[in-house]
């Protein structure tokens, strides 16, 4: 069974975010996008070339007179303008015009760095997005920011360009190992957090169905989520007001992410990111004390961090400083005023970033 949900931008349809549980409907969908007959160039990486690429050219070649296929090396520390590059020269190599089409066939690295690519070349053609892991089908996939890394720093060089088309097939996710399954669980958790105190109890209330992956509360969740980043994204499509809220707990989780040189996946920097928010939350007296403990416990049954080790507080706080989040050296900050209501602050102090980092290691060292 398929479910639709339509993005819309000025009341005007953009894209369809189309959720199933098979690539059955892939094809009829890019030619009633109007690219049959067109060149296809599947952009994916090393790990999800061997699992998914080949059904992909199986599917499309009807639709295609040319599938070429690139995959990045894996890895956040392959997102850089180097790896930009070597995919413009297979497209110049393969003579791919505007009226072309990228696929990006993988994570939110992949996602990223394809959405570039089509924003960038002939200065822009068109790209759908085909999500495999449970990060980029619930949040990355969806909105049109994309971009690579620059010496360390996230998504510094980027562009907002929407994509035709975000088909999630949820069968993907059992290819993933638990570590990545729960990373993606931490966007997840940050739209109840943000936006729907009803989602982020049914959360709770599923703990095992959710761990246990089951598919039906798999669909009922990633459909919810991307109810939500839809929502957001449809208001503010360049994040010039409430789309900035989707930034909870990345603020510091990004900068934890560089400080631990990429050790830690993205989405385990954005649960401690959400924790450190909900702690300066909890210290300005906007939530209690009793919900900061719990959102802070409730990332343990999705194994998520809570704590971390060998970081200087102080030198996280300087690279947050030096993030695209800052404006006129004053950090747009994302705190919660409860649960499923967020809000942005530009008065938080580097003590009270601090404070909230070594409550992070407080927690390991008491353990």
């Amino acid at each position: 069974m398929s479910t639709v949900l339509n993005v819309n931008y000025d009341k005007k349809p953009c894209y369809d975010i189309i959720i199933n549980d098979s690539f059955e409907g892939l094809l009829e969908k890019v030619e009633e996008l109007g690219f049959k007959g067109r060149k296809i160039a599947i952009i994916t990486d090393t790990n999800v070339k061997p699992l998914y690429s080949n059904e992909i050219i199986n599917i499309l070649t009807p639709a295609s007179d040319k599938i070429v296929v690139y995959a990045i090396p894996a890895g956040e520390e392959n997102k850089n303008l180097s790896e930009i590059e070597k995919i413009y020269e297979v497209l110049i190599e393969n003579h791919f015009d505007r009226h072309d089409l990228i696929v990006a066939l993988g994570g939110g690295v992949v996602g990223d760095m394809a959405g570039f690519t089509a924003a960038t070349y002939l200065r822009g053609i068109s790209f759908i997005q085909i999500p495999t892991t449970l990060l980029a089908q619930t949040d990355s996939s969806i909105g049109g920011k994309t971009g690579v890394d620059f010496n360390g720093y996230k998504n510094m060089v980027g562009a907002f360009h929407m994509p035709k088309l975000v088909y999630i097939n949820t069968s993907t996710l059992k290819s993933l190992d638990g570590r990545q399954f729960a990373a993606g669980f931490a966007e997840v958790m940050k739209h109840g957090l943000i936006k729907d105190s009803n989602f982020y109890t049914w959360l709770l209330d599923n703990i095992y169905e959710i761990n246990d992956q089951e598919p039906e509360v798999l669909i009922e969740m990633i459909q919810k989520s991307c109810e939500i980043k839809k929502a957001v994204v449809e208001k503010d499509p360049t994040e010039k007001a409430d789309r900035v809220l989707l930034n909870f707990g990345h603020t510091l989780g990004h900068a934890i992410e560089k400080a631990k040189n990429f050790e830690l996946l993205h989405g385990e920097c954005v649960a401690l990111g959400c924790i450190a928010a909900a702690f300066i939350s909890w210290k300005k007296e906007m939530i209690s004390m009793e919900e900061y403990y719990e959102i802070r416990d409730m990332f343990v049954p999705f194994n998520l961090p809570i704590s971390i080790e060998d970081i200087d507080a102080k030198e996280v706080v300087k690279l947050a400083k030096s993030d695209k989040k800052a404006d006129s050296d004053k950090i747009r900050f994302i705190l919660l005023k409860s649960i499923g209501k967020a809000v942005v602050n530009t008065e938080v102090s580097d003590e009270e970033m601090i404070n909230a980092l070594e409550e992070l290691i407080y927690v390991e060292d008491n353990e």
